[in-house]
């Protein structure tokens, strides 16, 4: 039952990248999946039941970071282990597209599901907000430290020390992911990090 199960969700997933959530029929799902109506439905009865289900079982954790995990021995060892999270759900998400046929690949139809996600999943959203609320928290927090054990010294506050960090990484996120060159992240953003950590210093 479980191989079934995760028949279903690939199939899903696959089908949502290919057209996006709006024009995928229930009917279509049941079809390439190759199960008969009544076993399909013992796992699922709307689309928006196995739309739901393919967020959560295969984008949630890759998205969510638990930054009270990472180093909390420096500021430049709390980024290092944050680049380190990036990279491990970078290759998460390349296996995970391997498995649904797109080479491994990603495009804009991962961003448009992302959205559909939150337009359409209220829990969604409210997860990747409060998860961009705990990212400036842990931010905001190892910088205070930093600043307090002399590791850095800068004029400008710990939110815009966090924030400049945090921009950076999602902008430079988009670009290599928009440039084809996902995998050059954690080398390239551990250059500009490395650069902002130096300035913070002058």
């Amino acid at each position: 039952m479980k191989d079934s199960r995760e028949h279903i969700l690939l199939t899903s997933l696959t089908l949502f990248l290919q057209k996006g959530f709006k024009e995928v029929t229930m009917k279509e799902i049941v079809d390439k999946t190759g199960l008969s109506k009544g076993a399909f439905y013992h796992y699922f009865s709307s689309k928006e039941q196995v739309f739901s289900e393919v967020i959560r079982h295969f984008f949630m954790d890759m998205m969510m970071t638990d930054f009270t995990r990472l180093s909390q021995q420096s500021l430049k060892a709390f980024y290092g282990d944050l680049l380190e999270n990036i990279e491990k759900n970078r290759l998460a998400s390349e296996k995970l597209l391997s498995a649904v046929g797109t080479g491994g690949a990603f495009n804009n139809n991962h961003y448009y599901l992302i959205f559909d996600a939150m337009r359409i999943l209220p829990d969604f959203k409210e997860r990747l907000l409060q998860q961009q609320n705990d990212e400036l928290k842990a931010w905001k927090k190892r910088i205070a430290l930093a600043r307090k054990n002399k590791e850095i010294r800068t004029q400008m506050s710990d939110e815009q020390v966090a924030r400049l960090f945090i921009y950076s990484g999602d902008g430079f996120g988009i670009n290599s992911i928009l440039s084809d060159y996902p995998e050059k992240m954690q080398k390239g953003l551990g250059i500009l990090w490395d650069g902002l950590y130096q300035s913070l210093n002058r």
